[in-house]
């Protein structure tokens, strides 16, 4: 019987340090697979036709200040003649969650032509915003604009989808449970863009 609970700890003890050696090696790749193409200022972005902004929380039709960071990246670029269209993706929870056309309405508001932003409503991931800008709006390059903690995985999803993209930084006031989260999130999202076909699912 000590000898089975021997070879029960073994294995959970190596399943623990197989898991947390995947959980680094992930982390780091998907920052050095991505570092080249992030920039931090909008004048430093290659040009690009459009730009995707991610959404995230609003909050009775007003963007969040981690959106509204995201959309500000969204038109300095725009401002700097680094994109001339922007992309803003996200779901739509009732009319005060309407991340999309909170989204449209906050970049509009601040000088950005109507006719310059499209609304993706089905964007409720990462991963389907991505493919449904591919797939269904035709994107082929990218700026996309979202906080430090969540470029990784986005870039690494535009990649997957076929998108050539540049990442520019809306920071910096993203909560520590966000950058965590998606900590953990990185690995299976590598997992994901191995195993799943483009399109099959989001």
């Amino acid at each position: 019987m000590a000898a089975h609970w021997a070879r029960l700890r073994r294995l959970i003890r190596n399943a623990v340090l197989l898991g947390l050696a995947a959980l680094v090696a992930a982390n780091i790749y998907a920052q050095w697979s991505t570092a080249d193409v992030t920039f931090q200022r909008a004048a430093e972005v290659p040009s690009r036709p459009t730009a995707i902004v991610l959404g995230t929380h609003v909050n009775r039709g007003v963007p969040s200040q981690e959106l509204a960071e995201r959309l500000q990246a969204a038109a300095d670029l725009y401002s700097a003649g680094k994109v001339s269209a922007i992309l803003v993706s996200g779901g739509v929870y009732g009319n005060d969650q309407d991340e999309p056309g909170a989204m449209a309405r906050w970049l509009v508001g601040r000088g950005v032509p109507a006719a310059a932003v499209t609304q993706d409503r089905l964007g409720i991931r990462t991963r389907a915003t991505m493919e449904r800008a591919a797939q269904v709006f035709g994107v082929r390059a990218a700026a996309i604009c979202t906080q430090a903690y969540h470029l990784p995985r986005a870039l690494i999803l535009a990649r997957k989808a076929g998108i050539d993209a540049v990442g520019l930084i809306g920071d910096s006031h993203a909560a520590m449970r966000h950058s965590l989260r998606e900590i953990l999130a990185r690995p299976a999202m590598l997992l994901e863009t191995l195993i799943w076909p483009l399109g099959r699912g989001s």
